[in-house]
């Protein structure tokens, strides 16, 4: 990850922020760089400002050289949305004049702004989890979270728990829509992550096309996608639960409830088509589930909780019983 990420910067950025970071790679987020401004270092729990080092032109001409091997030509698609992934899954958001044609945006002329988000690949993110989205089968689950609070990070590791098979159930094919190429990171067309040995990816796909393409051309038995909204995926959600294919995905917002008020989301809610919902809130662990939620609000992981204390408590009590026992028969 260090390679790929520094190869981006020149020399004196490269060797100033590699050793800011120092050995805290596990806990970087972002690294932005504005042109004219301090670099920006964003950890898990903080943000560190580097007030001694100004990215000049020379730096950003050499970033954006280095994202695109010299060829800004083989980025347009890119630069239409407004991010490119790189080796490793990073994904790098870009800002700067925009060019518009009939209303819609043609490219990112003069890029000023970088966002470096560094891909976290968290192997096991999901174990804990796993569990409670299967019964007889896969739930089809919606992941709840405010940004950065690591629903993509779950999602991908749930993938691979789905599609290469876990301590309950066999692997079955998964089919992912990535529109952002945030989940399975894919590069040339080829994942940079574990998403699961019977996992089958469209990379920068709309969500909704994608959807009903896995559908009609790879039959998947469980289908992930990332950051659902509008009111197609939804539609294209509803096909595919028709279809009687499991969905596995993620939405920004703070709570079920939060969730709930959305319009776009009120078809899904009418026809109780979700059978679990994970929510997550801020930590500095991104990725730390708050609750699992059946689809009567039920908290499963207190369930959990509760049924663990029963039996510790059961097991304490006899044990007390024992301790009584075998003290009466030694005091008589």
């Amino acid at each position: 990850m260090i390679e790929e990420i520094m190869s981006l910067f020149t020399g004196p950025l490269r060797n100033k922020i590699e050793k800011k970071i120092g050995n805290r790679w596990s806990m970087l987020q972002e690294i932005r760089i504005r042109m004219n401004q301090p670099v920006e270092i964003i950890f898990d729990s903080h943000t560190e400002w580097m007030t001694d080092l100004i990215a000049d032109k020379q730096d950003a001409t050499y970033l954006i050289n280095q994202i695109s091997q010299f060829s800004l030509y083989r980025m347009e698609e890119e630069l239409k949305k407004g991010y490119v992934t790189i080796r490793g899954g990073h994904r790098i958001g870009l800002a700067g004049k925009v060019n518009t044609t009939n209303g819609y945006v043609k490219a990112i002329k003069d890029m000023t702004f970088f966002n470096i988000r560094i891909a976290k690949e968290k192997i096991g993110a999901a174990s804990p989890y796993i569990n409670a989205l299967h019964e007889e089968g896969y739930c089809n689950t919606l992941i709840i979270g405010p940004p950065q609070t690591g629903k993509t990070t779950l999602l991908r590791d749930i993938s691979r728990l789905i599609g290469s098979g876990w301590k309950h159930a066999s692997p079955v094919k998964v089919g992912i829509v990535d529109e952002r190429s945030e989940i399975s990171g894919c590069l040339d067309g080829v994942p940079q992550h574990d998403v699961g040995t019977r996992t089958d990816v469209l990379d920068a796909c709309p969500k909704a096309e994608g959807v009903m393409m896995l559908i009609r051309s790879m039959s998947p038995d469980v289908i992930v996608v990332d950051e659902i909204g509008s009111a197609e995926d939804v539609l294209a959600i509803q096909e595919a639960l028709r279809a009687g294919v499991k969905l596995m995905c993620s939405a920004h917002g703070n709570s079920l409830d939060d969730i709930r008020k959305r319009l776009s989301f009120q078809p899904l809610f009418q026809s109780n088509m979700f059978d679990r919902f994970i929510v997550l809130k801020k930590s500095d662990k991104p990725g730390t589930v708050f609750q699992i939620l059946d689809s009567n609000g039920n908290n499963l992981m207190k369930k959990r909780v509760e049924e663990n204390e029963m039996g510790r408590s059961a097991t304490i009590s006899h044990s007390n019983h024992l301790d009584r026992v075998r003290n009466r028969i030694s005091f008589e």
